[in-house]
């Protein structure tokens, strides 16, 4: 289908050029009754976005508002969250599909209720394709988010009270990885490794010896913010020196990794989860992947009756159809271009004179530190004065961060969202440009309204995939 806009002033659906050069199709179409977007410009939506606003229209006009002004937010503004991505329509209109309809408590084969049959099939080539994607033999689905992954691969792996040695979140882990207010850092005797106090980098040494010491029964390596190559061999065989199991969380890389732009945790991880958002380009959800036959059949039961009840198979759906696209040639271009843009959008804030922790990146993300701009300038502060502009960041602590977690002295930034657009190294140029402009102007409203409205036309050039 192509990709069509909703002018706010006529409230006219008018067509776009083709996305990222793909011919999307279809027919002009026009809809008379919609609730006006915040926008003077127009918002891509395809034909079914525009059935379903319409169907709201008449149904419930009160969501049909928020879901034109969200479509309008997204179409218009930057997203640069590196945990956040744009969906393809067929992914999207999937998770919207009647699959939602089906409770299908089990896994394919062995359902508790009747009627699962095109319900198993979907969800065995959602399994097939993902094992191929990554190339390992076993594959769940089920998880409905990447912490639901992680709860049930602790619970397939450890006992309560075992030993985990994992990044605190405060040096760019994920608070399912020993966060005490969470379930892995309640039910399990959480030991930390850091990163090195002058490179940032992970140091496998120190590593090591921390493990050597601690005898942990499960390392986990993967990260939320951590912007280098991950040595998966060095980290098993760590894991081997001390008889403790190895779990990669690879959420923010499992596109580059899937692609092989970041290398592989298999065959060296017995467990692997991710979620399927972020660089792989799906549904909000889970997966879980291993090589190990007496690990999957404990992560199945350990998913499904052990943490969640039925599976939701409209996702699942969507997954399916993600994975199908990330099989493609094309999404390996995808994810190499990611890189470059990361590259690129990191040099030249550095050319603004911020500093990047670990001085660079490999993959699709950076931490920004904003003192050396400013002193006084806090993540906070530049969250919120940059999305008034019409720029979508998160507020991130940088290692060992005098400021507070809801304060700040940095900003993760991160380029897949950006690249599904279609920007490219050039654009990044500009992208830091403004992003440095509204920084520097510390919120200033004459500042934050020009480059809103600049935001705004740069956004038609690169429409979004639905």
């Amino acid at each position: 289908m192509r990709p069509w806009g909703v002018d706010s002033e006529s409230m006219r659906f008018t067509a776009y050029e083709p996305w990222c050069g793909v011919d999307w199709g279809g027919h002009a179409a026009t809809i008379n009754r919609m609730t006006p977007a915040t926008s003077a410009h127009a918002t891509p939506l395809d034909e079914l976005s525009q059935g379903l606003l319409a169907m709201l229209h008449e149904a419930d006009p009160e969501v049909e508002r928020i879901l034109a002004a969200e479509a309008d937010r997204q179409a218009t503004t930057l997203e640069l969250i590196a945990s956040e991505n744009h969906v393809s329509a067929a992914v999207m209109h999937a998770v919207g599909s009647w699959m939602t309809n089906k409770y299908a408590e089990g896994y394919p084969g062995k359902r508790y209720y009747g009627g699962c049959q095109f319900h198993d099939q979907v969800e065995d080539l959602a399994r097939e394709r993902a094992k191929k994607l990554f190339g390992c033999k076993f594959a769940n689905v089920q998880p409905h988010c990447g912490a639901n992954a992680n709860i049930a691969a602790f619970m397939a792996l450890l006992n309560p009270g075992e030993r985990v040695l994992s990044l605190p979140i405060k040096s760019g882990g994920h608070l399912s990885h020993g966060l005490k207010p969470n379930f892995s850092g309640t039910f399990y005797d959480i030991v930390e490794y850091g990163l090195d106090p002058k490179t940032e980098l992970l140091d496998y040494d120190v590593i090591e010896k921390i493990a050597l010491e601690t005898k942990p029964r499960l390392i986990i390596c993967g990260y939320s913010a951590y912007s280098r190559v991950i040595d998966f061999a060095r980290f098993r065989a760590i894991a081997d020196k001390v008889g403790a199991f190895l779990m990669a969380d690879i959420a923010h890389i499992a596109g580059l990794v899937a692609t092989g732009v970041h290398p592989s945790p298999f065959p060296h991880a017995h467990v692997v989860t991710t979620t399927t958002h972020k660089t792989l380009r799906g549904p909000r959800g889970g997966l879980i992947l291993s090589n190990d036959e007496e690990i999957a059949t404990k992560l199945d039961r350990k998913v499904f009756p052990g943490s969640q009840g039925g599976p939701l198979m409209h996702v699942i759906a969507g997954k399916a159809v993600a994975f199908g696209e990330a099989l493609q040639p094309s999404f390996k271009t995808y994810s190499q271009q990611v890189v470059a843009n990361a590259k690129a959008l990191a040099a030249a804030m550095q050319a603004h004179g911020y500093r990047l922790c670990t001085g660079g990146t490999d993959n699709h993300l950076m931490l920004v530190d904003l003192r050396p701009r400013d002193p006084n300038l806090t993540g906070a502060d530049a969250e919120k004065w940059l999305e008034a502009a019409g720029i979508i960041v998160n507020k991130n602590g940088i290692p060992n961060d005098p400021r507070p977690p809801m304060v700040t002295s940095g900003l993760r930034l991160g380029t897949p969202a950006l690249t599904t657009r279609g920007l490219k190294e050039a654009e990044m140029k500009q992208v830091a440009a403004w992003l440095d402009r509204v920084m520097v102007g510390k919120g200033d409203a004459v500042v934050t309204a020009a480059v809103r409205e600049e935001i705004r036309d740069f956004c038609g050039r690169f429409p979004l995939p639905h």
